[in-house]
Protein backbone atom coordinates (compact mmCIF):
# COMPACT_ATOMS: atom_id res chain seq x y z
CA UNK A 1 0.00 0.00 0.00
CA UNK A 2 0.97 3.89 -0.87
CA UNK A 3 0.33 6.56 1.67
CA UNK A 4 0.53 9.84 0.58
CA UNK A 5 -0.01 12.93 3.15
CA UNK A 6 -1.37 16.20 1.02
CA UNK A 7 -1.78 19.41 2.86
CA UNK A 8 -3.66 22.48 1.52
CA UNK A 9 -2.26 26.11 0.96
CA UNK A 10 0.69 26.87 2.98
CA UNK A 11 -0.37 30.33 4.22
CA UNK A 12 2.72 32.40 5.19
CA UNK A 13 5.48 32.23 8.04
CA UNK A 14 2.97 30.94 10.59
CA UNK A 15 1.42 27.94 8.10
CA UNK A 16 5.24 27.10 7.50
CA UNK A 17 6.48 27.48 11.63
CA UNK A 18 3.26 25.01 11.82
CA UNK A 19 4.11 22.57 9.43
CA UNK A 20 7.37 22.22 10.95
CA UNK A 21 6.49 21.80 14.63
CA UNK A 22 4.09 19.40 13.63
CA UNK A 23 5.28 17.24 10.99
CA UNK A 24 7.69 15.33 12.69
CA UNK A 25 4.78 13.83 15.19
CA UNK A 26 2.83 12.96 11.83
CA UNK A 27 5.12 11.60 9.99
CA UNK A 28 5.54 8.92 13.05
CA UNK A 29 2.17 8.80 13.55
CA UNK A 30 0.75 8.13 10.11
CA UNK A 31 4.19 6.75 7.76
CA UNK A 32 3.45 8.57 4.97
CA UNK A 33 5.15 7.28 1.68
CA UNK A 34 5.26 10.91 -0.09
CA UNK A 35 4.49 14.51 1.41
CA UNK A 36 2.99 16.96 -0.90
CA UNK A 37 1.82 20.38 0.07
CA UNK A 38 0.36 22.83 -2.14
CA UNK A 39 2.63 25.98 -1.53
CA UNK A 40 1.30 29.25 -3.40
CA UNK A 41 0.88 31.15 -0.73
CA UNK A 42 4.23 29.86 1.62
CA UNK A 43 6.05 33.58 0.70
CA UNK A 44 3.88 35.51 3.36
CA UNK A 45 0.47 34.16 1.71
CA UNK A 46 1.62 35.68 -2.03
CA UNK A 47 3.52 33.13 -4.16
CA UNK A 48 6.97 31.28 -3.39
CA UNK A 49 10.73 31.72 -3.25
CA UNK A 50 13.55 29.29 -3.27
CA UNK A 51 14.18 30.29 0.30
CA UNK A 52 10.57 29.40 1.59
CA UNK A 53 10.61 25.94 -0.54
CA UNK A 54 13.71 24.88 0.72
CA UNK A 55 12.46 25.60 4.10
CA UNK A 56 9.77 23.51 3.46
CA UNK A 57 11.86 20.73 2.24
CA UNK A 58 14.09 20.82 5.43
CA UNK A 59 11.20 20.37 7.12
CA UNK A 60 10.06 16.82 5.25
CA UNK A 61 7.99 17.75 2.32
CA UNK A 62 8.69 16.52 -0.49
CA UNK A 63 6.53 17.77 -3.26
CA UNK A 64 4.87 21.05 -4.05
CA UNK A 65 2.07 22.16 -6.51
CA UNK A 66 0.59 25.40 -6.90
CA UNK A 67 -2.09 27.87 -8.01
CA UNK A 68 -3.17 31.04 -8.80
CA UNK A 69 -0.53 33.13 -6.89
CA UNK A 70 2.24 30.67 -8.45
CA UNK A 71 3.72 34.12 -10.13
CA UNK A 72 2.96 36.78 -8.21
CA UNK A 73 6.54 37.02 -7.03
CA UNK A 74 7.53 36.41 -10.73
CA UNK A 75 11.59 36.26 -10.79
CA UNK A 76 11.59 33.72 -7.71
CA UNK A 77 8.99 31.72 -9.44
CA UNK A 78 11.18 31.38 -12.71
CA UNK A 79 14.20 30.61 -10.44
CA UNK A 80 13.01 27.64 -9.08
CA UNK A 81 11.61 26.59 -11.93
CA UNK A 82 15.26 26.51 -13.68
CA UNK A 83 16.92 24.96 -10.89
CA UNK A 84 14.74 22.20 -11.25
CA UNK A 85 13.11 22.19 -7.50
CA UNK A 86 10.43 19.59 -7.00
CA UNK A 87 7.37 22.11 -7.76
CA UNK A 88 4.43 21.93 -10.51
CA UNK A 89 3.04 24.65 -11.57
CA UNK A 90 -1.09 24.62 -13.10
CA UNK A 91 -1.09 22.59 -16.16
CA UNK A 92 -3.33 24.87 -17.87
CA UNK A 93 -1.25 28.18 -17.86
CA UNK A 94 -0.07 28.91 -21.40
CA UNK A 95 2.80 26.64 -22.79
CA UNK A 96 4.77 29.55 -22.91
CA UNK A 97 5.08 30.08 -18.80
CA UNK A 98 8.14 28.70 -17.50
CA UNK A 99 7.79 25.14 -15.17
CA UNK A 100 5.80 21.80 -16.04
CA UNK A 101 2.23 21.58 -15.00
CA UNK A 102 3.00 17.32 -14.12
CA UNK A 103 5.66 15.86 -12.59
CA UNK A 104 6.68 11.86 -12.02
CA UNK A 105 7.55 11.52 -8.55
CA UNK A 106 10.08 8.31 -8.19
CA UNK A 107 10.27 7.70 -4.15
CA UNK A 108 11.79 3.87 -3.79
CA UNK A 109 9.41 1.74 -5.80
CA UNK A 110 6.81 4.13 -6.12
CA UNK A 111 6.21 6.60 -9.25
CA UNK A 112 3.21 8.92 -8.71
CA UNK A 113 2.02 11.06 -11.20
CA UNK A 114 1.27 14.73 -9.73
CA UNK A 115 -0.71 17.02 -11.88
CA UNK A 116 -1.70 20.28 -11.12
CA UNK A 117 -4.96 21.99 -12.39
CA UNK A 118 -6.60 25.73 -12.20
CA UNK A 119 -10.17 26.25 -12.05
CA UNK A 120 -11.66 29.17 -14.27
CA UNK A 121 -14.73 29.73 -12.50
CA UNK A 122 -14.52 33.34 -10.40
CA UNK A 123 -11.07 33.78 -11.48
CA UNK A 124 -9.76 37.02 -12.25
CA UNK A 125 -7.76 35.36 -15.25
CA UNK A 126 -8.98 33.02 -18.51
CA UNK A 127 -6.95 29.83 -18.27
CA UNK A 128 -6.80 26.84 -20.52
CA UNK A 129 -9.56 24.79 -19.75
CA UNK A 130 -8.85 22.23 -16.92
CA UNK A 131 -10.73 19.40 -17.98
CA UNK A 132 -9.21 19.57 -21.85
CA UNK A 133 -5.93 19.86 -20.29
CA UNK A 134 -5.51 16.56 -17.90
CA UNK A 135 -7.49 14.49 -20.82
CA UNK A 136 -4.30 15.86 -22.77
CA UNK A 137 -2.00 14.81 -19.94
CA UNK A 138 -3.84 11.61 -19.36
CA UNK A 139 -3.68 10.74 -22.94
CA UNK A 140 0.48 10.90 -23.28
CA UNK A 141 1.98 8.03 -24.17
CA UNK A 142 5.39 7.93 -22.13
CA UNK A 143 2.80 8.49 -19.14
CA UNK A 144 1.62 5.45 -19.78
CA UNK A 145 4.72 3.37 -19.87
CA UNK A 146 6.19 4.31 -16.38
CA UNK A 147 4.26 1.54 -14.85
CA UNK A 148 2.84 4.34 -12.37
CA UNK A 149 1.53 3.31 -8.55
CA UNK A 150 -0.83 6.19 -8.32
CA UNK A 151 -1.92 9.34 -9.99
CA UNK A 152 -2.58 12.47 -7.74
CA UNK A 153 -5.20 15.49 -9.06
CA UNK A 154 -4.79 18.77 -7.09
CA UNK A 155 -6.93 21.07 -8.56
CA UNK A 156 -7.21 24.71 -7.49
CA UNK A 157 -10.47 26.86 -7.78
CA UNK A 158 -12.83 28.66 -6.57
CA UNK A 159 -16.03 27.10 -7.31
CA UNK A 160 -17.30 23.77 -5.38
CA UNK A 161 -19.46 23.38 -8.35
CA UNK A 162 -15.73 22.82 -10.48
CA UNK A 163 -13.91 20.66 -8.48
CA UNK A 164 -17.08 18.82 -7.61
CA UNK A 165 -17.46 18.03 -11.44
CA UNK A 166 -13.44 17.42 -12.24
CA UNK A 167 -13.88 14.74 -9.46
CA UNK A 168 -16.67 13.36 -11.44
CA UNK A 169 -14.79 13.77 -14.49
CA UNK A 170 -12.08 12.00 -13.09
CA UNK A 171 -13.46 9.22 -11.42
CA UNK A 172 -11.61 5.99 -11.99
CA UNK A 173 -9.31 7.44 -14.02
CA UNK A 174 -6.87 8.86 -11.14
CA UNK A 175 -6.58 7.66 -7.92
CA UNK A 176 -7.34 11.61 -6.41
CA UNK A 177 -8.81 14.46 -7.52
CA UNK A 178 -7.94 17.14 -4.09
CA UNK A 179 -9.41 20.29 -4.20
CA UNK A 180 -7.70 23.45 -2.77
CA UNK A 181 -7.47 27.52 -2.67
CA UNK A 182 -10.39 28.25 -0.78
CA UNK A 183 -8.21 27.62 2.91
CA UNK A 184 -11.21 26.20 4.07
CA UNK A 185 -11.21 22.27 4.75
CA UNK A 186 -14.98 20.66 3.06
CA UNK A 187 -16.65 17.90 5.37
CA UNK A 188 -17.28 15.50 2.15
CA UNK A 189 -13.92 13.10 1.89
CA UNK A 190 -14.15 10.21 -0.31
CA UNK A 191 -13.85 7.27 -1.98
CA UNK A 192 -16.02 6.86 -5.26
CA UNK A 193 -17.15 3.08 -5.92
CA UNK A 194 -14.54 3.48 -9.02
CA UNK A 195 -11.62 3.76 -6.19
CA UNK A 196 -10.84 7.49 -6.64
CA UNK A 197 -10.53 9.95 -3.66
CA UNK A 198 -12.36 12.80 -3.67
CA UNK A 199 -12.39 16.05 -1.21
CA UNK A 200 -13.46 19.46 -2.56
CA UNK A 201 -11.50 21.84 -0.16
CA UNK A 202 -8.26 20.51 1.98
CA UNK A 203 -8.38 23.15 4.07
CA UNK A 204 -5.30 25.45 4.74
CA UNK A 205 -2.33 25.42 6.96
CA UNK A 206 -2.24 28.69 9.13
CA UNK A 207 -3.36 30.90 11.24
CA UNK A 208 -6.64 30.19 12.73
CA UNK A 209 -7.65 33.28 14.50
CA UNK A 210 -8.46 34.99 11.08
CA UNK A 211 -10.55 34.89 8.25
CA UNK A 212 -8.42 32.38 5.88
CA UNK A 213 -5.55 33.10 7.27
CA UNK A 214 -5.32 36.77 7.17
CA UNK A 215 -5.62 39.14 10.37
CA UNK A 216 -9.73 39.67 10.86
CA UNK A 217 -9.91 43.22 11.69
CA UNK A 218 -8.67 44.57 8.55
CA UNK A 219 -11.07 42.08 6.62
CA UNK A 220 -14.25 42.96 8.54
CA UNK A 221 -12.99 46.67 7.70
CA UNK A 222 -13.14 46.01 4.09
CA UNK A 223 -16.85 44.68 4.53
CA UNK A 224 -18.07 47.23 6.37
CA UNK A 225 -16.36 50.09 4.35
CA UNK A 226 -15.93 49.09 0.75
CA UNK A 227 -12.26 50.00 1.09
CA UNK A 228 -9.96 47.12 0.52
CA UNK A 229 -7.31 47.15 3.24
CA UNK A 230 -3.90 45.34 3.34
CA UNK A 231 -4.31 41.73 3.96
CA UNK A 232 -1.79 41.19 6.71
CA UNK A 233 -1.23 37.72 7.91
CA UNK A 234 -0.33 37.05 11.74
CA UNK A 235 3.25 35.51 12.28
CA UNK A 236 2.55 33.93 16.18
CA UNK A 237 -0.76 32.67 17.69
CA UNK A 238 -2.88 29.76 16.58
CA UNK A 239 -2.56 27.57 13.90
CA UNK A 240 -4.39 25.32 11.92
CA UNK A 241 -3.28 22.14 10.10
CA UNK A 242 -5.64 20.86 7.25
CA UNK A 243 -4.25 17.72 5.19
CA UNK A 244 -5.75 14.62 3.51
CA UNK A 245 -3.56 10.62 3.63
CA UNK A 246 -4.79 8.81 1.08
CA UNK A 247 -4.04 5.56 1.06
CA UNK A 248 -3.65 4.00 -2.46
CA UNK A 249 -3.31 0.36 -4.07
CA UNK A 250 0.02 0.94 -6.01
CA UNK A 251 -1.40 -2.10 -8.47
CA UNK A 252 -4.26 -0.95 -9.47
CA UNK A 253 -4.08 3.22 -8.62
CA UNK A 254 -6.98 2.85 -7.14
CA UNK A 255 -7.56 4.89 -3.63
CA UNK A 256 -8.95 2.61 -0.76
CA UNK A 257 -8.93 5.26 1.87
CA UNK A 258 -8.72 8.90 2.86
CA UNK A 259 -8.64 10.56 6.15
CA UNK A 260 -8.87 13.93 6.97
CA UNK A 261 -6.26 15.85 9.19
CA UNK A 262 -7.41 18.51 11.39
CA UNK A 263 -4.47 19.43 13.88
CA UNK A 264 -4.93 22.73 16.09
CA UNK A 265 -1.30 24.18 17.26
CA UNK A 266 0.11 27.27 19.08
CA UNK A 267 2.93 29.37 17.37
CA UNK A 268 5.20 31.22 19.53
Amino acid sequence: MLKILFFGDINGKIGRKALKKALPQMKKEFKPDVIIANAENAAHGKGITEATIVELMEAGVEFFTLGDHAFDRETQAEQIFTKGLPVVRPANFPTEVPGKGYSVIKKGKHKILVINLLGRVFMSMDYNCPFREIEAILAVENLASENLSAIIVDIHAEATSEKIAMGYYLDGKVSAVLGTHTHVMTNDAKITESGTAYITDVGMVGASDGVLGVKKEDIIKTFLTQVKYKHEIPESGPAMLNGVLVTIDEKSKKAIEIKSIIKNININ
